[in-house]
């Protein structure tokens, strides 16, 4: 039977799992297990503590953290009492998280430091509280003495929540304006969950061990990485720091790892750099077996794929921890170059895609029908596509709403359920592709209709570029901003770190040369017909990416407006 509620959920999970690991938490360079049992218990006790700070049911709880296990927990606890739980991203800029804690309505707010805690001064009103570091702290409150709510009481409150109750307001990233609020109902979740367990094909469940390292304020790894494995019965291990990721993976030897395809890039760049500064016989060997694991994973002839593996790719699969199911990619399109290097590597990479409104799990490939290029097969939704291309979305995981904005609401969802993704897609076979954005769509002066993001794609592919801005509504030729790899190019040229890339008559001849190969591959009247090279990499912190490292447009427009202009003559 499925859950009511994520609390049910968590409930039913120590039920039927009791002493398995449900999480591994790094401690002192090491990482100790709490079984599903004791971490149910966990929970409890955080929901004694935000009780005993005046929270209520309906009340919305705001974190502002980077990750860590207790900010799991804070969460189960306001979902086993009926609490409103929003996580906010620890880079945003004081003003933006006034305006969420503000329309949120959040009363109580949770600073995972003292350091982040300085973001919350300009509200006043609202009690702040630490997650951890001190006696005052919600963690340090949680685990001293007995537990402040009885399993009877604890019990009442999760069975008085219900499926349409709100879990959570999750705030879209902004890449086209204000950030609106999503209403998700535990409904969407549980969705998510059961249709995993329940998905023979995907094979996800009690056997997996998930390696939690994006953003847990993010809809795709709280669903998919959080209450998703602790749903089915899986173990979820958290990362020590973003810098200890390759000691982690050695330690947990996980199965299951979410990912961006920024992260992928990075793992199969540093595999690149060390083969390129090996001898030329061990050169040799690795590009055969790139080659031959690419023809075996493609169903092609390939002699030499288990010598080769054998010899080259299960030391690299070692990286990964040995045990390496799937790499599940999302939040961004994935290189069809970069998931046929892991292909060759004899790992899984499955693209999927959702977005906030939609639980982030709508769409995955599948490991039995792999299209790397697409993002694969509907996971418990309805997918059509719309007269204009625009693809559509409906089923369990959708959101209630916008927060307090109808007609936003009303604009993104049709009267029959339909949400509208403003993603441009089509079909091939039962595999989903996605083509472009609706609203980044060019308009050339000629009238031509151009999808930049394919062609910004294949000029990422180049390893001597880092970041691809294609442009041109209202001119006669697509333009684009390009930001060097800055790392290759020097190496390349053997340049000083002294030297402007985008002063450097080399670095600017390169980058052309690449630019002039993705163009013969283009259509007449989608070649990028000029550029120019920008210096600085765009961050969150300069305003060019969203939280999700998503590129703004918008701001990328307006911050480079006059370079835009001379390139648009």
């Amino acid at each position: 039977m499925e859950s009511r509620s994520l609390g049910d959920m968590l409930r039913r999970s120590a039920r039927i799992y009791g002493d398995k690991p449900a999480v591994l938490v790094p401690v002192k360079g090491e990482f100790a297990p709490i079984s599903y049992s004791a971490y149910l218990e966990t929970v409890r006790r955080y929901a004694g503590v935000f009780l005993e700070l005046g929270v209520r049911r309906g009340d919305r709880v705001a974190i502002l953290s980077e990750n860590a296990p207790e900010w799991a927990m804070a969460d189960w606890a306001c979902q086993s009492l009926g609490v409103v739980f929003l996580g906010i991203y620890p880079t945003l800029p004081p003003d933006q998280v006034e305006y969420i804690v503000k329309d949120s309505g959040a009363t109580l707010l949770v600073a995972g430091s003292a350091e982040l805690a300085k973001k919350f001064q300009g509200l006043p009103d609202h009690k702040v509280v630490l997650l951890k570091g001190n006696e005052q702290a919600l963690n340090e409150m949680a685990l001293a003495g007995t537990p402040k709510i009885s399993e009877a009481d604890w019990n009442k409150e999760i069975d008085a929540t219900g499926p349409e109750d709100v879990a959570t307001i999750i705030y879209t990233s902004g890449t086209t304006g204000i950030p609106k609020g999503a209403l998700m109902p535990h409904r969407a979740f549980i969705h998510v969950a059961e249709t995993v367990r329940n998905d023979g094909r995907l094979g996800i469940g009690e056997k997996d061990t998930f390696y939690c390292f994006l953003p847990m304020s993010h809809v795709y790894e709280r669903v998919a990485g959080q209450f998703m494995p602790l749903g089915v019965g899986a173990t979820i291990a958290y990362a020590k720091s973003l810098a200890a990721i390759a000691g982690d993976l050695i330690k947990v030897k996980p199965t299951i790892m979410l990912c961006v395809p920024r992260f992928l890039e990075s793992f199969r760049d540093k595999v690149l750099d060390s083969v390129a500064k090996a001898s030329p016989l061990k050169q040799k060997l690795f590009n055969l077996a790139l080659a031959q694991g690419v023809k075996k994973a493609q169903g092609h002839f390939a002699p030499f794929a288990m010598i080769t593996d054998k010899l080259v790719m299960s030391k690299i699969r070692e990286r990964t921890g040995g045990r390496m199911f799937a790499f599940v990619s999302g939040g961004a399109a994935l290189a069809p170059a970069v998931a046929e290097f892991y292909m060759a590597l004899g790992l899984n990479v499955l693209q999927g895609y959702g977005l906030t409104e939609t639980s982030g799990g709508s769409v995955i490939n599948r490991p039995d029908n792999n299209k790397y290029w697409t993002v694969g097969e509907p996971l418990g939704t309805e997918v059509k596509i719309a007269e204009d291309g625009e693809i559509l979305l409906r089923g369990p995981g959708l959101m209630l709403g916008y927060y307090n904005l109808p007609e936003e609401t009303a604009a993104a969802i049709d009267h029959e359920g339909w949400f509208r993704t403003g993603d441009i897609g089509e079909f091939e076979g039962k595999n989903l592709k996605i083509t472009d954005r609706k609203k980044d769509l060019l308009v050339l002066g000629n009238g031509k209709n151009i999808a930049p993001q394919p062609i910004e794609n294949k000029l990422k592919s180049s390893e001597f570029i880092s970041e691809a801005v294609v442009l041109g509504d209202g001119m006669e030729y697509c333009i684009a901003l390009i930001i060097p790899r800055a790392d290759h190019v020097r190496q390349h040229l053997h340049l000083d770190e002294s030297v402007r890339l985008c002063d450097s008559s080399e670095a600017k001849a390169l980058i052309k040369s690449e630019v002039d190969k993705v163009n013969k591959t283009l259509a007449s009247f989608e070649l990028v017909k000029k550029h120019a090279l920008i210096e600085d990499a765009f961050t969150v912190e300069s305003g060019e990416l969203t939280p999700t490292l998503k590129v703004k447009r918008k701001v990328v427009k307006e911050k480079y407006a006059d370079i835009i202009r001379t390139l648009g003559r």
